[in-house]
This record gives C-alpha cells, sequence and structure tokens, in this order.
C-alpha cells in the first residue's frame, strides 16, 4: 500500500503533537508511560514549595509534586502529588514539607504509619505537616541574641555618655598625671627588680652555702627523727607515765596519813615528840659544852665528879647567842 502524502503529513503531525505532550508533561514531573498513583495534601503555608519538587520516603525519590492550588472555601493549599512506588502508604501516613539544605528548594518527605494496614487509595488526601527549616530554626534562635545584644549596646552606649560626662577637662588631667605616676612607679618597680637581681648575683655563692646548710640541718634533723623513733619513746613515755601515776599515788597516800611518811606529814604526836626530842638534845649539847667533865672522866688524884645540875634557861639563851 501506497502511503500518500497527506498520510505521511498526518502521521508526521500526530508525531510530533504526541512527542510534544509527553515531553511538557515530563518537563512538569509526569511521565504518561509510567503509572502513578495521585494523592493530595492540604497545607496553611507552602512558602518554598514548587512543582516538580521530590517527595521522597525515607529519602528515596519516589515522586514530584504535579500541581499546587488554592481552595477558595477555607483559604488552604492543596498539593497534588503524583507517586511511583508500590509501597503501601496508608491512611494515617503524614506527608512533611521540609528543606533539605540552605540551597535546596523545599521537598515533601511522606512518613508512613506502618502500624496501620488501612492503605490509602489513588486520589484520598493525607495529613500534611510542616518542619521548620534551618533558616527558621536559627532566626528563631538569634532573634533573642539579637535583642540582647542590642540591649548590649544600648548600655554600652549609656555607660560612654555617663563617662564622658564625668571625664571633664580637670579629671583627664587627673587621668593623665595618675597614668605618668603609674609609668615611673613601673619604672622605679624594675630598677629594684634590677636591683635585686644584682644583689642576688653578687651574693649567688652566699645564697648556695645557706642553701647547702639547709640541707645539711634538714638531713641531720632526719638523722635524729630516725634515732628518736629508734630510742623507742613510745615506751620510755609509757614508762614515765607509770611513773607519774605512782608518784601520784604515793602523794595521795602521804596526804592521807597512811605509811610513815603520811604519818609524819599528818600526826602532830609525833611531830611534837620529835620537837621535844630536839629541844632535849640541844639542852644535853649545851650542857656537855659547859661542863665536858661531867662526861669526860678523867681523874688523876681521885676528885669526885661533881653532880649533874641541870643547865638554866638564861645559860641556854646565853650559849645560843
Amino acid at each position: 500500500m501506497k502511503l500518500t502524502r497527506e498520510i505521511k503529513t498526518s502521521i508526521l503531525v500526530l508525531s510530533t503533537l504526541i512527542l510534544f505532550i509527553w515531553g511538557y508533561s515530563f518537563l512538569k514531573g509526569k511521565d504518561l508511560l509510567d503509572k502513578y498513583k495521585t494523592f493530595y495534601v492540604q497545607y496553611d503555608n507552602v512558602e518554598g514549595l514548587s512543582t516538580s519538587a521530590s517527595v521522597t520516603i525515607n529519602g528515596l525519590v519516589v515522586g514530584k509534586v504535579t500541581k499546587i492550588t488554592l481552595d477558595k472555601n477555607t483559604g488552604k493549599l492543596v498539593v497534588q502529588l503524583q507517586l511511583k512506588t508500590d509501597f503501601p502508604i496508608s491512611q494515617t501516613s503524614t506527608a512533611d514539607i521540609y528543606k533539605p539544605g540552605f540551597i535546596d528548594g523545599k521537598q515533601i518527605a511522606i512518613h508512613p504509619n506502618l502500624k496501620d494496614n488501612s492503605v490509602s487509595a489513588d486520589g484520598q488526601f493525607l495529613i500534611g505537616t510542616s518542619e521548620s527549616d534551618l533558616t527558621e530554626v536559627l532566626k528563631k534562635q538569634l532573634l533573642p541574641l539579637q535583642e540582647k545584644f542590642e540591649k548590649v549596646m544600648h548600655n554600652a552606649n549609656d555607660l560612654l555618655v555617663g563617662i564622658n560626662n564625668v571625664v571633664d577637662t580637670k579629671g583627664q588631667q587627673d587621668l593623665k598625671m595618675s597614668l605618668a605616676e603609674l609609668s615611673k612607679t613601673m619604672q622605679q618597680f624594675h630598677k629594684a627588680s634590677s636591683s635585686i637581681n644584682t644583689i642576688l648575683d653578687d651574693n649567688k655563692g652566699q645564697i648556695n652555702g645557706v642553701v647547702t646548710n639547709l640541707n645539711k640541718v634538714s638531713s641531720d634533723f632526719s638523722k635524729i627523727s630516725d634515732s628518736l623513733n629508734k630510742a623507742e619513746l613510745g615506751k620510755t613515755a609509757k614508762n614515765l607515765q607509770k611513773t607519774m601515776e605512782n608518784v601520784d599515788k604515793m602523794m595521795a597516800e602521804i596526804q592521807s596519813g597512811k605509811g610513815t611518811m603520811g604519818k609524819l606529814v599528818k600526826d602532830e604526836t609525833l611531830y611534837n615528840n620529835l620537837e621535844k626530842t630536839s629541844k632535849e638534845l640541844e639542852s644535853l649539847l649545851v650542857d656537855v659544852r659547859l661542863n665536858p667533865t661531867r662526861y669526860i672522866n678523867v681523874s688523876l688524884f681521885g676528885k669526885k665528879n661533881k653532880p649533874y645540875v641541870g643547865p638554866v634557861n638564861d645559860t641556854v639563851s646565853k650559849a645560843k647567842n
């Protein structure tokens, strides 16, 4: 069969029209040769979302946004999604608008509810949510900081104004004088530091000797400490404590009149007897000195001794004087 020119022209025009429709649909994100499922989602705001935006499930691109329309009755935006996937999407699944980066536009991520077994049919509405992008999060975090920074700058401005009001011409001169005095003080401190360094350098040998002596004294003290430890000071201290306890016990017995020493201290009769005996011994010694012949019998001619006469108190007193 021979094709006429009219038939060839018709086939060419029809093919061109089909290719144009397919290319236009492809550029809009719709492939006429593939089987798609269509879903709808309502949002209050879709700022940054455009047609041909990707639709993902767990990061995998499964479709595109094909249309965004405004509902005249509710004032909400209706977004049409065309998905090419056999994955079962439940009726309680959510479609979240998010921004994957600073430069990329917004996309839609479907979060399927795996616990729900009710699968959404073609043309049903999904639950729409919106996630704050990084820019909005940064704005929310930087806004309080901006307010605080502006407040700090305002306080700093007030402080500078107050300083300018306080520091007049006289105050500036006083401040300059204070800085000059501080500079002089630092110079003097530098000179003093140099002098100290010179003194230390001149007496370096003596200082080393003093340090050596201190080390020697420390070593000797350590040896003395070791000797004291070896001397069993603890045992000695215990013996001394025991001795002091015995002394305290003996003194207590003396104070209570027990024993010979206690009786000597507490017995007045014994004291009086001792005093009386002492006086009689003293009288005896005085009489021996005044009348020695009475006690030493040396007689060559048979002379009789004089009888003993007790001493008179006056004589004893004079002998004492």
